[in-house]
């Protein structure tokens, strides 16, 4: 019996079962909030005290470091890019 994956890409393998664009949805999300965690913490950077530097809630800000949720407005991220000092850099491919 022949695998029919041997060989092929781990992207080819998502794209056959039709869940490529899904799950790099999900690992771009995962690195945001993961990246914006890490920030906070070489600041030393409470989870209330990023939330006041973003201007918005504690609850938003536990929304934005979810890396399952990725119900994220665009400017949620720039902001929390600002209040770490980096900036949000995005390019269409």
């Amino acid at each position: 019996m022949k695998n029919k994956h041997l060989g092929s890409s781990f992207d080819d393998f998502l794209k056959e079962e039709g869940i490529h664009d899904d799950a790099h949805a999900h690992a771009i999300k995962r690195v945001l909030a993961w990246q914006i965690q890490e920030g906070m913490t070489a600041q030393g950077l409470s989870k209330s005290e990023m939330a006041k530097r973003m201007n918005t809630s504690r609850a938003q800000l536990d929304r934005l470091l979810d890396p399952e949720n990725d119900k994220v407005q665009l400017d949620t991220v720039q902001r929390a890019a600002a209040a770490i000092g980096r900036k949000l850099h995005l390019e269409l491919a």
